[in-house]
């Protein structure tokens, strides 16, 4: 009979409990205050809710900041309450697999939501889909795994990545290789008045070298560090997927901002490799006041780093033609691939520019100017309106590369065309460079920076940028 009584007392004192109890805490009322909606709250616990919405926290009703009263008669049967059952402040129910709301068992997942809720929240749920915990937890394990999946694929592009930025890292050693070569035999011609330029010039080479392959090397370090926490990250979500259905959802929204990467990919920058203009574009030209009767001046010079990989140049970046086999090239932001063209180092915003190719006998040939931004990465058709304005030879047949496709009436087959561009006037005009006959002109408002386009067409005869005639004047 006592202990029938003692239960009885028990069950008594648990239901009054939980009516003395916080819906948000879960501890008993401190201070508590009543909404207009009729929920009553710790005075605290209300203040810090109100900092995230401003809705009633039980019925997410909107509510008015200051429209709490205090609940007196609350706040003493607390006290009264905390006396007698000798209870501490802010004590939790035992459990932790209950709702923190209604204290009854989780049994359905929110997919909305996103949390385990019980049977009592379902009303505060309505318009959201609810589901079994089982059934809630293989949609939380399928999400990360989909997540899992994108990583491990993210950790093969990293690996790929790191191969290219390795290849990269040799080609610009064998850039710089080649520019050594280049500067010694121009230094070498050139070697009685100009030791100190040489040693000068190796030295811009070789820091420049080093700076490049120093980002790199940076760039990949960082890779091979991303390919490293992507596995842990990997191997963390694997690991808790393996946890229980409930601890795996309560922990799910956690996870899922884990489970995020916010770095960006991988991938060879604009300007990584040498900039080879710089060291042997126009070499003689840059010398020219030390060594006036010995200069060779070109004023266009080719940027290897844009040509195709089936051109090959030659040593002093003047002439181009066709690659017996592909070369092994990095697939940097600047080359042309898969089309055949290869472009100026120096691009132009204003002036007067003019510079002369010899073509020869080639059969089919482009030359022009382009605007900085025309397609490198996709076939094209070369057109004015895709920002290239240039002529051609094909087929016999030499054209003005505009959408209509004009036909060129010439005397006889010249072997250099010479291409004038005033960029203030809008124009770039062409001419037979043997004979000076005009050819013809396009007009365009230029609103970019414009670069010499070439296209060499695949045949061994090279395309040779003919140097420039040079005055000197001194006062």
């Amino acid at each position: 009979m006592a202990d029938s009584m003692d239960e009885e007392m028990s069950e008594d004192t648990s239901r009054l409990q939980l009516d003395l109890t916080c819906p948000v805490c879960q501890g008993i009322f401190q201070d508590p205050v009543l909404l207009p909606c009729s929920h009553s709250f710790c005075g605290e616990c209300l203040r810090r809710s109100f900092q995230l919405k401003k809705s009633c926290p039980v019925c997410r009703t909107a509510l008015e900041e200051g429209k709490d009263i205090p609940n007196r008669a609350l706040r003493d049967a607390c006290e009264t309450f905390l006396r007698e059952a000798n209870w501490r402040p802010n004590q939790k129910r035992a459990g932790e697999e209950t709702c923190n709301l209604h204290l009854k068992p989780l049994e359905l997942y929110c997919e909305k939501d996103e949390e385990p809720v019980c049977v009592d929240c379902v009303s505060l749920h309505s318009t959201h889909r609810l589901w079994s915990l089982r059934d809630g937890a293989t949609i939380c394990k399928k999400e990360l795994g989909f997540r899992v999946q994108i990583f491990e694929k993210k950790v093969e592009s990293y690996k790929k990545m790191t191969h290219k930025f390795n290849n990269a890292v040799e080609y610009i050693k064998a850039q710089a290789g080649l520019a050594e070569e280049q500067i010694k035999v121009e230094f070498e011609r050139l070697r009685q008045v100009l030791v100190t330029e040489e040693a000068l010039r190796l030295k811009a080479l070789g820091t420049e070298e080093e700076e490049k392959i120093a980002a790199l090397q940076e760039l990949n370090d960082k890779t091979k560090k991303d390919i490293v926490d992507l596995k842990e990250l990997t191997d963390s979500l694997k690991k808790e997927m393996g946890n229980e259905d409930v601890p795996l959802l309560r922990n799910f929204k956690n996870l899922k901002r884990k489970a995020e990467w916010k770095s960006d990919d991988p991938r060879l920058s604009e300007e990584s490799l040498l900039n080879m203009g710089k060291h042997v574009g126009a070499l003689s030209f840059k010398i020219w006041k030390n060594m006036q009767t010995h200069v060779k001046y070109n004023p266009v010079v080719l940027n290897p780093n844009t040509a195709s990989p089936w051109l090959s140049l030659n040593a002093d970046l003047t002439g181009v033609k066709e690659s017996s086999e592909r070369l092994t090239t990095p697939d940097n932001p600047e080359r042309f691939d898969p089309c055949v063209f290869v472009l100026g180092v120096e691009g132009y915003t204003s002036g007067k520019h003019r510079w002369d190719v010899i073509v020869g006998d080639n059969p089919k040939w482009v030359v022009g100017v382009c605007k900085e931004s025309v397609a490198r990465k996709k076939k094209f058709t070369v057109s004015t309106n895709r920002g290239v304005w240039s002529i051609g030879l094909s087929k016999g047949v030499y054209t003005a590369l505009t959408p209509e496709r004009t036909e060129l009436q010439v005397e006889q087959c010249p072997e250099r065309i010479r291409i004038k561009l005033n960029m203030d006037k809008g124009e770039v005009s062409f001419w037979d460079g043997g004979t000076a006959k005009h050819l013809v002109t396009l007009t365009h408002k230029f609103d970019e920076k414009i670069f010499p386009i070439f296209g060499p067409g695949l045949h061994n005869t090279p395309m040779i940028l003919a140097p420039g005639k040079m005055a000197v004047h001194t006062s």
